[in-house]
């Protein structure tokens, strides 16, 4: 075995060694690249530089101020409003507070960018909800947790920076853009998949549809579905740049949160602030780790050696594609989103676009693929979150959640061989 081999031996067998012993990802990312640097007799400079290269990028920056929006907004007594207008919505249907929680997910996701946030700030108020109105807890958490997927589609994501950062060249407009008919077929899909459970089981129906009540809803909530379209308007018009609108919605974000609906005062908006710098600190860090990981990466030809094991398997566009969304499952089966963007994207987006898959398409499928992930065991952070919030086993959730499971597996299918959905408004807006 040549001295290459060895290293790419190393690193790859050390990093899933301490995957497997649950080490906290980015020690697993950052040991394991040490350990090849030292076998390879490298200076354990290059360490230093490629974390602070990894991090020195103004896209970057962006990923921050989502956060901290995300933080206020959900902490700014939003939750409440978009459940009420997302019951104006579809709470008339059978399951009706199921068809809530999957639409008031979409509407909080476009704030928060979060599933993690999603489920930790709807599933505490709708979960216990649906249990009084007579669903199953199981199934209610179930639903609560793969909605929650809808935000890490729907803008502004700050997954999607990074994926833009990783990927080099792909504009993060056209990403927010391709985001919205993805998200809407995933909401759509998992309504479909709750409609007939509940008709199933006989769940409840909501009160009738009421146009003025809707529009009640609307008006109290446009402040809070003001920011999305700050931030999206601004891009995609070229005013400003994705850091730059990230910014602008912090300032918008803590004047609606404080001034306008004031669910946070000034001891509040201290205290999100720790939340977000522990949020922050978690993905920053994540960030500078993989990018020694993927010097390494780059330094073996490990991701030219992927491509030529991959495409020499078959040269058959479909069970190509089909084998990039597996890898990318396994991956999420074991490793958290950040981690997976940023060290698999550099090896399978040559291999993406080699089959005529466009870079922002793959992007979205990277991303649904991560989310679906966020859901399995034995590191699926949302539902251990979501097992928390409704004090339900989590042996019990993943079993409500396979028929969900199904529902996301047709969507990332759809948009992995239509490529329309995700390409077609970006498109149209330029």
């Amino acid at each position: 075995m040549g001295g290459g081999n060895t290293a790419i031996l190393i690193l790859l067998a050390s990093f899933f060694a301490m995957i497997l012993l649950r080490f906290p990802i980015a020690y697993a990312v950052a040991l394991s690249s040490v350990l090849c640097l030292l076998y390879q007799g490298l200076p354990l400079a290059a360490i230093c530089q490629q974390m602070v290269k990894g991090i020195s990028s103004f896209s970057l920056m962006a990923v921050p101020f989502f956060i901290v929006m995300g933080c206020l907004m959900g902490s700014g007594g939003i939750s409440e409003k978009l459940i009420a207008l997302a019951d104006a919505c579809v709470g008339w249907m059978r399951g009706g507070m199921a068809m809530v929680n999957i639409v008031a997910s979409y509407f909080f996701g476009g704030i928060s960018g979060s599933a993690a946030a999603d489920t930790a700030s709807i599933g505490s108020i709708l979960i216990p909800m649906m249990v009084e109105q007579g669903y199953d807890d199981d199934f209610s958490t179930a639903v609560t947790i793969t909605s929650s997927c809808e935000g890490l589609l729907v803008p502004p994501s700050h997954n999607m920076v990074i994926y833009a950062t990783t990927a080099g060249g792909v504009s993060v407009g056209s990403l927010f853009l391709a985001g919205y008919i993805p998200g809407a077929l995933l909401a759509v899909s998992l309504m479909i998949g709750s409609y007939i459970i509940s008709v199933k089981r006989n769940y409840p129906k909501g009160d009738p549809f009421s146009i003025s009540n809707l529009l009640k809803q609307l008006s109290v909530s446009f402040w809070a579905l003001a920011a999305v379209l700050i931030v999206v308007v601004g891009v995609v018009g070229g005013v400003f740049t994705a850091t730059e609108s990230a910014a602008i919605a912090v300032i918008y974000s803590l004047v609606v949160s404080v001034f306008i609906y004031r669910g946070l005062d000034w001891k509040g908006v201290w205290r999100v602030m720790g939340e977000c710098v522990d949020t922050l600190s978690i993905v920053l860090i994540l960030i500078a780790t993989s990018s020694i990981f993927g010097y390494c990466l780059t330094r073996l030809h490990v991701p030219v050696m992927a491509a030529g094991a991959i495409t020499g398997f078959t040269n058959n566009p479909i069970i190509l594609a089909l084998l990039l969304n597996l890898i990318l499952l396994i991956l999420g089966c074991i490793m958290d989103m950040a981690p997976i963007i940023l060290i698999a994207t550099p090896i399978l987006l040559p291999i993406a676009t080699s089959i005529g898959l466009d870079p922002v398409q793959f992007g979205i499928m990277v991303v649904l693929n991560c989310g679906i992930g966020l859901l399995t065991p034995p590191v699926g952070a949302v539902l251990f979150i979501g097992s928390a919030v409704s004090k339900v086993p989590m042996e019990r959730v993943v079993k409500a959640t396979l028929p969900f499971y199904l529902c996301m597996v047709i969507t990332l299918l759809l948009i992995t061989f239509i490529p329309a959905i995700s390409l077609w408004l970006p498109q149209v807006l330029g």
